[in-house]
């Protein structure tokens, strides 16, 4: 008997407004990023660009908020449930969508908006698999996982393509900079129907299928199992390394741009890599699934990272000139974004198989905030007097991502895997 005919229907409408609630809050996340140049422009006399106050703050905010936020979100959500956990960060994201539109032209405003945004952001990503372990059987939810990563990936390429189309991000052309308040307004109007959606259906658990909460170990003695367990250590310095490196490029798309020494105004270098995510997020973890397997597609996945990385850090030299540069560094996107992303979602669901009985929000919870951490710290490196040491942090991506593939070949297959495919 297939064990996810026993669960309604209603959880794909679930998923539906989660993924929506999802891309909002990534949208908003990066909506200054891939226009970093016009935004100087547009704020001009504001803040001092060689400072640590400038445009790329407002991406890095996200992390240092992150950073504070992440284990309060994942206790709320332990605590109290999805419904409410799910629900405030959805409030959150309508409340500050709104203040970001009103403010366009204010950057203190925006950046205290961005601030609000930044605390909503936890209580969506840490439910993901709170989310699947309660709605989903268990072969489905790296699926799932893999659903809810495609939301972030479709929040991100949609603020990396269609932002510079409404802000007008090409000197060469009339209105240089201009549309941003008419870009924050139209956010915003996603980011308010989206919360509204959450609130309105999202619920607890199925009541035909009552989540094993009794289970379940408490907030505490939760995190000192997960730290407990060697195969969970690994997967954290896998996430410190590969998440970080992705917000890293993510954050600074258009300043890597510019060190190639390429024009990137349509922002393809980083919709290329997104693409590639949502592409890999669909694939591969329908893949693990599928063969009820969670080690060999994460080797899979940091193997093919490195050579993503490699192409990128190195297109400039690589190629003849900047024409060739863009297109080795499109292509190197796209791989990139392939595997890396897709190892997001595989990751969050082997966390949370291999540190059972430990409440799923506070692993996940634990992995994005090592992401977060090392995202941050390589963004306030890269961006320091003016960019000036963005080329040798590339390099030292290249060394990174190969670090991190040889650590996953000491991964352990997933126990609830093992078990799953003897019965």
């Amino acid at each position: 008997m297939n064990p996810a005919a026993n669960y309604p229907r209603y959880r794909y409408l679930l998923l539906a407004v989660f993924m929506l609630a999802t891309i909002a809050i990534e949208i908003q996340w990066l909506t200054h990023a891939a226009v970093a140049r016009p935004a100087e422009a547009f704020y001009a006399g504001q803040f001092n660009s060689d400072s640590f106050f400038n445009i790329d703050f407002l991406a890095m905010l996200y992390m240092l908020v992150f950073l504070v936020m992440s284990f309060p979100a994942s206790y709320i959500i332990d605590k109290y449930g999805i419904k409410t956990g799910i629900g405030m960060g959805a409030a959150l994201l309508g409340l500050f969508s709104l203040i970001k539109a009103i403010f366009a032209t204010n950057y203190l405003g925006v950046v205290l908006a961005q601030t609000g945004l930044a605390i909503a952001q936890p209580f969506l990503l840490n439910a993901v698999t709170a989310f699947s372990a309660r709605w989903f059987a268990l072969k489905e939810r790296a699926l799932v996982a893999g659903f809810l990563s495609l939301a972030q990936y479709l929040g991100i390429i949609i603020s990396m393509l269609v932002t510079p189309m409404l802000v007008g991000s090409d000197p060469g052309l009339p209105g240089y900079g201009s549309g941003f308040e008419k870009m924050l307004w139209i956010y915003a109007a996603f980011s308010v129907l989206s919360a509204l959606l959450v609130v309105l259906f999202m619920k607890e658990e199925p009541g035909n299928i009552p989540y094993r909460v009794n289970e379940k170990t408490s907030f505490s003695s939760g995190i000192r199992t997960i730290l407990g367990k060697r195969d969970m250590r690994l997967i954290v310095v896998l996430f410190l390394i590969g998440l970080g490196i992705f917000n890293a490029i993510s954050s600074m798309t258009d300043s890597i741009s510019e060190y190639l020494g390429i024009s990137d105004s349509d922002g393809l270098v980083g919709g290329f890599m997104l693409i590639g995510g949502i592409v890999g997020a669909i694939i591969l973890p329908l893949l693990s699934d599928r063969f009820m397997i969670r080690k060999p597609f994460i080797v899979i996945c940091l193997a093919g990272m490195a050579p993503g990385v490699t192409g990128i850090a190195l297109a400039g030299s690589i190629g003849t000139g900047p024409e060739q540069a863009y297109h080795i560094a499109l292509a190197s996107s796209f791989i990139l974004g392939f595997f890396v992303m897709s190892a997001g979602p595989i990751g969050f669901q082997y966390a949370a198989e291999v540190s059972f009985p430990s409440p799923e929000s506070i692993s996940q919870g634990i992995l994005l905030w090592v992401g977060q951490l090392t995202g941050m710290i390589l963004v306030a490196g890269m961006s320091m007097k003016n960019n000036a040491y963005l080329g040798g942090f590339m390099n030292v991506f290249i060394v990174m991502s190969f670090i991190a593939l040889l650590i996953s070949i000491f991964l352990r297959e997933s126990p609830a895997m093992n078990k799953a495919r003897i019965e």
